[in-house]
């Protein structure tokens, strides 16, 4: 039986080349849910991938994040990389191992996927307002909650959710944690950005509840 020999053929009307033909994309914090945004990003072609990330990959993030026994002690980063280029040799693949900082991002396309709000706010405030796009991802337990900014939409509801660290829920937001739930996480974040690509509308707040089988999206 012979296979499609276009590895994008069945994504192409959903997903358009042409528009991630220039774009730079940075995933920042390439844990739970950010990992598994950078693999996916790989899958649907983008052409230029930017990771930030300071961690290293320990035993607990074999079952929450998808690292391999292998990748045990190394820099995130360098184990997502590998990865990425295993899905598509041809990527462009830049590892910052560092936080991110003020003039960190390589691009105007950002996936925020980092553990708390204070670190939300600041590269936000650095870095938000010379976006086109972006997307950060949130996690507790079995409720994920992705937001979007595209354009104009939802510039002015984002910084709203971005409350006092003193306010937060104790402990970081992927205490608890499964990968399936950082997955689901990462796809919605993903099907937002291919929404922008093709030019249609995002959704700028949407929480779902795994346990309750229930879905929010507010505007």
């Amino acid at each position: 039986m012979t296979g499609p020999t276009d590895r994008f053929e069945r994504q192409r009307d959903l997903v358009p080349a042409e528009a991630l033909a220039g774009a730079v994309v940075s995933v920042i914090g390439v844990g739970a849910i950010g990992r598994h945004v950078a693999l996916q990003l790989a899958s649907v072609g983008v052409r230029r991938l930017q990771l930030i990330d300071f961690d290293r990959v320990d035993p607990t993030n074999l079952t929450t994040q998808g690292y391999r026994e292998s990748d045990l002690g190394e820099l995130k980063v360098v184990a997502t990389a590998k990865a990425v280029r295993e899905i598509d040799r041809s990527i462009s693949v830049d590892v910052v191992a560092d936080r991110c900082r003020p003039g960190s991002l390589g691009g105007d396309v950002a996936f925020c996927c980092v553990d708390s709000i204070a670190a939300r706010k600041a590269i936000w405030r650095a870095s938000g307002p010379s976006l086109r796009f972006w997307s950060d991802g949130r996690m507790q337990g079995e409720t994920v909650r992705t937001l979007a900014v595209a354009g104009e939409i939802g510039r002015n509801r984002y910084p709203s959710t971005l409350f006092d660290p003193g306010d937060a829920h104790p402990g970081r937001c992927t205490a608890r944690a499964t990968i399936y739930a950082a997955s689901i996480a990462a796809g919605l974040m993903v099907h937002q950005f291919s929404r922008f690509l093709r030019g249609l509308p995002v959704d700028p707040d949407v929480t779902l509840n795994l346990l309750a089988s229930e879905i929010t999206i507010e505007n």
